[in-house]
């Protein structure tokens, strides 16, 4: 795994709280580029852009950002909605727009839609669905 950005380049497009380490969130991002965004032959430069935004994204899922705040009653609203994988975060959609040839979003949407199929079954036995014997 090649690591092509750094702790302080993150946390120039995120403020993150001190006791949370950034280096987590560059490993993952780091990894989701070597295996979907290095193949579609990006300069250093946008690798290094790319795996940025996905390690402010995933620092984000972590330490999640105020979208609003109230002082009387309290409240707050954060910047997260479920099921929107990549897409959740602005991090995460600056990461697909960086990626203009698209293996980013193509995952984000895989994931979506509930990922590729991990198991399937085929029956190989004799017998329709009743159990009947159909051999002969």
């Amino acid at each position: 795994m090649a690591i092509r950005t750094t702790d302080a380049a993150v946390k120039l497009i995120i403020e993150v709280d001190p006791l949370i380490s950034t280096t987590p969130f560059i490993e993952v991002a780091s990894s989701l580029v070597d295996e979907v965004v290095v193949d579609a032959s990006y300069a250093a430069a946008r690798e290094e852009l790319i795996e940025r935004w996905l390690s402010a994204h995933f620092y984000a899922i972590r330490d999640m950002r105020s979208a609003s705040e109230k002082a009387g009653p309290v409240a707050q609203s954060f910047q997260f909605k479920v099921g929107l994988n990549l897409a959740n975060t602005m991090y995460g959609q600056q990461a697909m727009a960086l990626d203009t040839f698209g293996g980013l979003a193509a995952i984000s949407k895989k994931a979506e839609l509930g990922g590729p199929a991990g198991a399937g079954a085929v029956w190989l036995g004799t017998g329709d669905s009743d159990g009947n014997d159909t051999s002969t």
